[in-house]
């Protein structure tokens, strides 16, 4: 909920739920950046083609875009 400071000032608090959701839509927005370009992808490439934490990443990303 924003909280009005001052005159014209506007304050939003965060949570890390919101954090969490804007660094995987960044990662997300990279990747898919990087693989359109480039047919670089940068989460295989970090934790390896089928592995257990590239699909966690994957896992994550397409949830936060489920949920938002």
């Amino acid at each position: 909920m924003p909280t009005v400071i001052s005159e014209g000032t506007v304050s939003v608090r965060r949570r890390p739920v919101d954090w969490l959701a804007g660094a995987l839509v960044i990662i997300g927005a990279l990747n898919w950046g990087l693989v359109g370009l480039m047919k670089l992808d940068l989460v295989a490439a970090i934790f390896g083609a089928e592995s257990p934490g590239a699909r966690i990443v994957y896992i994550l990303v397409d949830l936060q875009r489920c949920i938002r």
